[in-house]
C-alpha cells in the first residue's frame, strides 16, 4: 500500500508571520542578509557566502551573462543556463568573469562594412549602446573605431548607411594599453571626459572596455559579490549527462559554483555526477543538487556530497510537472520538512548544508516566508525574467510591455537533459509553458525594493539577520477567508493616472 503523508501540502500563501518583540535597534538599515551559499563545518566559514539571499534560475529566459553581472553587483549569484552548447555556456561564464575590476570584454561588435540597421539590431538584441568596430567583427579583433548613440540619428539616416561612414574612427579615440591599471584607466576617462576607454594590445587588437558608468556603479554597490581577484562571482548549470565534458570547460572559464539542473534530484544520476566531480576536483569545485521535496531526498543528496540542496517540484510559475506527471508538493510544506532535516543533519554531523527554496514565490512577502521557514536563499525565475538584464526580448502587447518567459521543460527550451531518466535524448512531453511576464525595468531597483520589504518584516519579528529570524519567527496557517481579508476589500479603489488600481 502506498505511503500517505498525514499533513496537507501547503503553499506560501497559506501562511502569515506573527510579529514578535522588536527593540529600537531593529531598523532595516541594521539588518544583514548575508547567507551561506555552500556547505561548511561547524565553527568554520563557508567558502562562498552571498550578501543577499537571492540566486537566479538556471533558465534560458533568465540567466545570461548580463544578468549574472547585475545580480552579483547586488550581492547575489546567477546560475547561467546549461541548456546550450558547452562552448556557449563557457563563453557566457567567461564574459561575466571578464568584468574583472571594471575591465569588460566587448559584448557588441561589428565590421566597418556593417550597416546602421545592423547597429540598431545589435542594440535591440543586447542593450549595449557602445559597439566596437573591429576588422573581423570579433570582440578581440583589430580595433578600427567605435559606434555610440552620439554617432547616428535613426530618424535622419538611411538604415543602409555603412558603419565606416559614421563611426568614430580609431585616430579620434583615446585608448590605453594592456598594462593600464583600473585606477589609471579611470583617471584617463575623467581627464578626457570619456564615457568609455578601449584597452588594446601591442598589435592594436581590442582587449577590453573600461566604462565611466561602471566606476560609478562600483561605488554605489557596497554589496557586490567578488572573488579573490575582484571578479564577480558567477554560477553555472550542469546536467547529469555530459558533466565529464561540461564541468572542466566551466571551471576553466572561471565558474565559482555549479548546480545540477534537474526537475527531480532524488536519483542515482545526481550521485554519479557529484562522485565524478569529487573524484576529479575534490572539494575545490562547489556543486549544488536537487530538486527534492522531503527529508529522504535531502539526506540522500547531503550524503552524496552536495554543497547546497534545492527544494521544490512543480511550484514554478511556468512549471506544469504536477499537472502532467502528478508529482510534487506544496512549496511551504516541502521547505519546512527539508529544513528540519538539514538542522538535524547539522546536529548529527557538524556539517551545515544550505537549503535553496526554488519555486512558488509569487509575491515579495513569499521570500520572507521562505527565509522564516528555514531557507538560506531562494532561486527565482519569473522574478528575474521581468528585468532589463534578462536575455529575452521586450515586446509591446496592447500598449503594455512584457518580457518573454519560457520553462526549461517547454519545447522551446528543448532541455531534455533536465528531465532525463536514461532514455532517448529527447523531450518526450512538455513540463513547462511558453509565456510572457510584465516588464519591470532594472534589476537593481526591483531587488532593492523587494529586499527592503524583507528587512522591514524581519524587524517586525525582532531579527537583525537571517539566522536570528529563523529562530524567532512565528508562523500561522490561515484560512481561505483570512487570505481574502488580507487584501483590499469592501472598498471602491481609486484609479491612478495610469488607469490601474493602487
Amino acid at each position: 500500500m502506498a505511503y500517505y503523508f498525514k499533513e496537507t501540502s501547503h503553499t506560501f500563501n497559506e501562511y502569515l508571520l506573527v510579529p514578535g518583540y522588536s527593540s529600537s535597534e531593529c531598523v532595516p538599515a541594521n539588518v544583514s542578509l548575508k547567507t551561506p551559499l555552500v556547505k561548511f563545518k561547524k565553527g568554520e566559514e563557508p567558502a562562498i557566502s552571498m550578501n543577499i539571499p537571492m540566486t537566479s534560475a538556471i533558465m534560458q529566459s533568465v540567466s545570461g551573462d548580463r544578468l549574472a553581472v547585475a545580480l552579483a553587483r547586488e550581492g547575489g549569484v546567477s546560475f547561467i543556463y546549461g541548456s546550450q552548447s558547452i562552448e556557449d555556456e563557457a563563453a557566457m561564464v567567461a564574459r561575466a568573469k571578464a568584468y574583472k575590476a571594471g575591465f569588460v570584454v566587448s559584448g557588441s561588435n561589428i565590421t566597418p562594412e556593417g550597416t546602421l540597421a545592423d547597429i540598431i539590431a545589435l542594440k535591440e538584441k543586447n542593450g549595449y549602446s557602445t559597439v566596437a568596430v573591429t576588422e573581423d567583427g570579433s570582440e578581440n579583433g583589430k580595433l578600427l573605431g567605435i559606434v555610440t548613440s552620439r554617432d547616428y540619428r535613426v530618424s535622419r539616416m538611411d538604415p543602409a548607411t555603412k558603419v565606416k561612414e559614421f563611426m568614430t574612427p580609431l585616430q579620434k579615440l583615446v585608448t590605453a594599453d594592456e598594462s593600464t591599471t583600473l585606477k589609471q584607466a579611470n583617471d584617463i576617462i575623467w581627464d578626457n571626459k570619456l564615457n568609455s576607454l578601449p584597452i588594446v594590445d601591442a598589435n592594436g587588437n581590442l582587449k577590453y572596455f573600461v566604462f565611466r558608468k561602471d566606476y560609478d556603479s562600483h561605488k554605489s554597490n557596497p554589496n557586490e559579490l567578488l572573488d579573490e581577484q575582484k571578479r564577480y562571482v558567477v554560477g553555472a548549470g550542469i546536467n547529469t549527462r555530459d558533466y565529464a565534458q561540461r564541468v572542466p570547460a566551466l571551471v576553466e572559464a572561471g565558474a565559482d559554483v555549479l548546480c545540477i539542473d534537474s526537475s527531480e534530484g532524488f536519483s542515482e544520476w545526481q550521485k554519479l555526477t557529484i562522485d565524478w566531480i569529487r573524484e576529479h576536483y575534490g572539494d575545490t569545485v562547489k556543486v549544488g543538487a536537487g530538486n527534492v521535496v522531503d527529508r529522504d531526498g535531502f539526506l540522500f543528496l547531503a550524503e552524496a556530497g552536495a554543497d547546497f540542496i534545492k527544494v521544490g517540484i512543480g511550484g514554478g510559475s511556468i512549471c506544469i510537472t504536477r499537472e502532467t506527471k502528478g508529482i510534487g508538493r506544496g512549496q511551504a510544506t516541502a521547505l519546512i520538512e527539508v529544513c528540519e532535516a538539514r538542522d538535524e543533519y547539522f546536529e548529527k554531523t557538524g556539517i551545515y548544508v544550505p537549503v535553496c527554496s526554488d519555486g512558488g514565490i509569487v509575491h515579495d512577502h513569499h521570500m520572507t516566508l521562505a527565509l522564516a521557514m528555514g531557507a538560506d536563499f531562494m532561486m527565482l525565475g519569473r522574478y528575474f525574467a521581468r528585468f532589463d538584464e534578462s536575455p529575452t526580448n521586450k515586446v509591446n502587447i496592447g500598449g503594455t510591455y512584457y518580457k518573454e518567459y519560457w520553462g526549461e521543460g517547454s519545447n522551446r527550451a528543448r532541455n531534455w537533459q533536465r528531465y532525463d531518466l536514461g532514455g532517448d535524448k529527447k523531450l518526450s512531453f512538455e513540463e513547462g509553458v511558453d509565456s510572457y511576464v510584465p516588464y519591470a525595468g532594472s534589476l537593481k531597483d526591483n531587488v532593492a525594493l523587494s529586499l527592503s520589504k524583507v528587512k522591514s518584516t524581519m524587524c517586525n519579528c525582532g531579527a537583525l539577520n537571517i539566522s536570528e529570524f529563523q529562530q524567532k519567527a512565528k508562523l500561522t496557517l490561515v484560512s481561505a477567508t483570512s487570505i481574502i481579508e488580507g487584501g483590499a476589500h469592501d472598498v471602491i479603489q481609486k484609479e491612478t493616472s495610469l488607469g490601474t488600481s493602487k
